[in-house]
């Protein structure tokens, strides 16, 4: 595996663009619920480590990953952003359902970011087990919520 015994969420700010206006929007599931939380605190406090002031990270819930899309969406449209991510947690259990959902949510971030010419960040760990999700939730693996704020910072900065 890509990951086997790395932590990924390791970063320089030193190298980051400025970020201490920028204007980030989460929009986070609340299925998988602990997994979603590690998300969001490792996507904030990256923000907020790089500057992001407080006031300017806003949180929006939706009921489970397939909604993000929604939610980003609505956010974008309502408020004055540079940045969108979009957490989740799609856990594979014994039906198609994890395929389905994956693929539609990809597709609807993938979408919105061609569409509003806002950065929307895929941050949906879509895992095989509860034990890959909290591996990436701030576990071994490191924090993909880390990531997706450093991915979030480093597009916003885009053609600025």
């Amino acid at each position: 595996m890509a990951t086997e015994n790395k932590n990924l969420s390791e970063y320089d700010k030193a190298v980051l663009p400025e970020a201490g206006a920028m204007r980030i929007g989460l929009v986070v599931s609340e299925w998988n619920a602990a997994i979603t939380e590690n998300l969001f605190t490792g996507a904030r406090d990256a923000l907020l480590d790089c500057g992001v002031a407080p006031g300017n990270i806003t949180r929006w819930n939706v009921p489970g990953s397939f909604e993000l899309t929604f939610g980003c969406h609505k956010m974008i449209r309502t408020l004055s952003l540079d940045a969108v991510i979009a957490i989740g947690s799609v856990i594979r259990g014994e039906t198609s359902h994890f395929d389905y959902v994956c693929s539609a949510v990809a597709q609807g971030v993938k979408d919105l970011n061609v569409q509003t010419g806002i950065p929307v960040i895929f941050c949906v760990l879509t895992d095989d087990t509860l034990a890959q999700a909290e591996a990436r939730s701030g576990g071994k693996h490191g924090n993909k919520g880390t990531e997706a704020a450093i991915a979030a910072i480093k597009m916003a900065s885009l053609g600025t």
